[in-house]
């Protein structure tokens, strides 16, 4: 639990009021003064969504249109009383809490990007129904209309009858000769609720009827006549009648609205509510502030904070004036930061900047810092900031320190942050800097994030030696004397006593003197802080170098992502004109074999041979296109190309194999590779670069494709050459595996299939015999072959 000093401490009361004027009613100011952080993780993400949406639309230019309200909370509460009711002025509060809602959700429901906004509306009725009956009742000034009901417009028509019928009448008499003698002046007035006349004192006696009131001055006397005495009586009997018909009409109203009470205060307080998250939005629109994301893990990393009363001050000074903002990390293997610098230069600012908006960040609120800032889910902030110097608990500034310190080792835990402005101050400097450390080592320990500034020597080398903590530090000018208000993670700050004091006017003589009197320790550290700032000026220096590289890299990428993409358009144009081509071909062939396929039917033996030399003319054709077409830039053989000894690639074992016998009738070679001797076809192998032979013979990782499905090869389904070249693979395979027997599924069909595959293995030079399979093995299904 956040405490009410700590929320004061940070100011984050002030953000509140600031928020709260953008409200518009009282209630919801109240409920805006009362935020507080939220305890509860998914709370927090759904405020933000809700804001966000908000935000979303104040940029859109369709802000939510909640106009002023007044609290109907008394009003409610003054209905519970059964035969109680309310002014006619009090019924049109509901009336505008009614419309107000109705518009509102009628705005949030026809967008269809606003999630956590509808959720809110969902369920809301807006009472349209009481509201348009009660504006038929009740003018826009509070009063029950003539038409509310037909004996209240009877009576008041009635009345204004009787009212015109005394007033002719008060006229008569006014005008009359024998009156007019006896009267101070000649207008008629109303006094204690009757028509009067005003008569001389003199003569009220000489004027008959009732005296209702006097004059100041004693002079006049207000007398009703005796003549009008009876329509007056009638007519106060009218306003009575007509009173009563306008407490009934209100009653009727108001039992109406008495059975509602609990939904009309809830979607009231709906109301409330959007009014609350409105402020909230309208107020962050002023500073650009932004969502920021809440961990459940102990990090902060505050990306360009920036304080938002400070802000909100410079600009009142001048709207060109910016604060310099905030950055900084702390969290896994660090969780101790000292901050230190020169006075004045923004260290307390630093502290109070975390803890504020770690405080609206809790609260759901967005932040003045970058959406990518990222803010703990913690449960307690603690304090120590400010001089709580106090003279009736007879505390000095190192007391109330002290005392701070001690309630907050009391109440540290791993899901805090603490918040310590100039540890270790306000007693001797060497005890308090030992104090100092210890406390820090002591906190370290709850695993909470401790933030502390400081301009004790030893802190800074305390914190410098210690795992776990680092040092931070407000830029200083070293040549104008000024500080720059921005931190700097990783390096120590120096307070520039001296040398400020030298700026302003202090001898010389006195500055030497206290130079002399720092010390060998304050000596090491400011040469262990000068030679950071060497290393970190180094450090940037390369950044700098490594980024210009990084965009030089990232330019080259483009320029290469581009030219891959201009290949893979030119490739893709390529092999479609390749598949275009190709396909011509074909079609082609199967025109050419098909009409020789008919010549054959009709021809006799000699003539066979005139049309088989036409094939082998139509082979060497598509060869020729073949060698135009290899993309692999790989050779088709001849077998009169083939020499013994040579060195060439078999494509159905992804083996490179020298020829040992050459068969030029069957168009097979006879092949050794790694011990084995295998038979070929011409067509199966490919003469290879002798850089590709030479690379062969030294790589030891050829995958060889040996998956022999245990010696069966299923072709059913294939057509012929696809099963032939299959099987001439597999026999290869076979082969060099040792196989003695394999096993050939080729099914029966038309037999057609099997006829080729036997007319295949006869003259094979790796099969030695070859039959059907018995019943138990598939019968004439199967083909049982035994290798050499």
């Amino acid at each position: 639990m956040i405490s009410e000093n700590t929320i004061r401490t940070l100011e984050f009361d002030k953000i509140l009021k600031l928020i709260a004027n953008y409200a518009k009613s009282e209630i919801s100011k109240k409920n805006i003064l009362s935020i507080k952080p939220l305890d509860d993780h998914e709370l927090i993400i759904e405020r933000q969504k809700q804001i966000n949406e908000i935000q979303k639309l104040i940029n859109e230019g369709d802000k939510l249109l909640i106009s002023p309200f007044n609290d109907i909370t008394p009003l409610l509460t003054k209905l519970k009383p059964e035969d109680s009711f309310l002014e006619g002025s009090e019924l049109l509060e509901f009336v505008n809490f009614f419309e107000i809602l109705t518009v509102v959700s009628e705005q949030i429901r026809k967008r269809n990007d606003l999630p956590y906004l509808k959720e809110i509306i969902s369920g809301l009725t807006g009472f349209k129904e009481i509201a348009k009956t009660i504006k038929k009742s009740i003018d826009n000034e509070g009063n029950v209309n003539d038409n509310a009901s037909p004996k209240l417009l009877y009576l008041r028509n009635h009345t204004k009858s009787l009212e015109t019928k005394i007033l002719s009448k008060l006229e008569e008499i006014v005008r009359d000769e024998k009156v007019a003698n006896f009267l101070q002046d000649n207008f008629i007035t109303i006094r204690s609720g009757r028509w009067v006349i005003p008569v001389r004192m003199d003569s009220k006696g000489l004027v008959p009827g009732v005296v209702h009131d006097v004059s100041k001055s004693g002079d006049t006397a207000f007398i009703e006549p005796l003549s009008i005495i009876n329509m007056a009586n009638e007519l106060e009997n009218l306003k009575a009648e007509q009173k009563a018909e306008e407490i009934r009409i209100l009653k009727s109203l108001c039992s109406l609205i008495r059975p509602l009470t609990y939904d009309i205060s809830r979607e009231f307080n709906t109301l409330v509510y959007l009014d609350v998250i409105n402020s909230i939005a309208e107020f962050s629109n002023t500073l650009r502030m932004n969502i920021p994301f809440i961990t459940k893990s102990m990090e902060i990393n505050l990306i360009d904070g920036r304080h938002p009363l400070l802000e909100l001050t410079l600009q009142s000074i001048s709207p060109k004036r910016e604060i310099i903002p905030l950055t900084l990390y702390l969290g896994r293997e660090n969780n101790v930061m000292v901050i230190t610098g020169a006075n004045a230069g923004g260290k307390t600012i630093a502290l109070k900047t975390i803890g504020l908006l770690l405080l609206m960040a809790l609260s759901g609120m967005p932040v003045p810092a970058s959406p990518n800032s990222v803010f703990p889910f913690i449960a307690n902030i603690l304090t120590d900031i400010g001089d709580e110097q106090s003279i009736e608990h007879n505390l000095s500034t190192f007391s109330a320190h002290i005392s701070k310190i001690v309630e907050i080792t009391k109440s540290i835990d791993n899901n805090s942050i603490v918040l310590i402005d100039e540890i270790g101050t306000g007693t001797d400097p060497e005890e308090g800097s030992a104090l100092a450390c210890a406390i820090l080592k002591e906190l370290q320990k709850s695993n909470a994030l401790i933030f502390a500034t400081t301009h004790l020597s030893e802190i800074k080398a305390f914190v410098y030696r210690s795992r776990g903590m680092i040092n931070a530090s407000m830029e200083f000018d070293h040549k104008t004397l000024t500080p720059l208000y921005k931190l700097r993670i990783g390096e120590p700050g120096q307070s520039h006593a001296i040398e400020i004091a030298r700026k302003y006017g202090l001898p010389e003589n006195i500055l030497q003197l206290a130079r002399d009197m720092i010390g060998k320790l304050k000596s090491e550290l400011d040469e262990m802080i000068a030679d950071l700032n060497k290393k970190r000026a180094l450090y940037e220096e390369l950044l700098l170098d490594i980024k210009e590289k990084q965009v030089y890299l990232e330019i080259k990428e483009k320029q290469l992502s581009d030219r891959l993409k201009e290949t893979e358009k030119e490739y893709k144009k390529i092999i479609s004109s390749a598949w275009e081509e190709a396909y011509r071909i074909t079609s082609n062939i199967k025109r050419e074999a098909n009409i020789i396929i008919e010549e054959l039917k009709k021809k006799g033996i000699s003539e066979k041979k005139v049309i088989i030399s036409r094939i082998d003319t139509l082979q060497g054709q598509i060869e020729e296109k073949i060698k135009e077409y290899n993309v692999n830039d790989t050779p088709v053989l001849k077998i009169d190309d083939i020499k013994k000894g040579n060195k060439i690639f078999v494509k159905s074992i992804n083996q490179y194999a020298t020829v040992i016998d050459i068969n030029t009738k069957s168009n097979r070679v006879k092949v050794s590779t790694k011990g084995f001797e295998i038979e070929v076809s011409i067509n199966d192998i490919t003469k290879k670069s002798e850089e590709d032979i030479i690379k062969n013979e030294f790589d030891t990782n050829i995958d060889i494709p040996v998956h022999l499905n245990n010696g069966k090869l299923n072709v059913i389904g294939l057509h012929v050459d696809d099963a032939i070249s299959k099987l001439e693979e597999f026999l290869n395979h076979a082969s060099i595996s040792y196989l003695s027997e394999i096993v050939i599924i080729h099914g029966i069909g038309k037999g057609s299939l099997m006829k080729a595959i036997h007319e295949h293995l006869k003259s094979h030079p790796l099969v030695k015999s070859f039959k059907s399979g018995n019943i138990e093995q598939g019968g004439r299904s199967v083909t049982i072959v035994t290798l050499i």
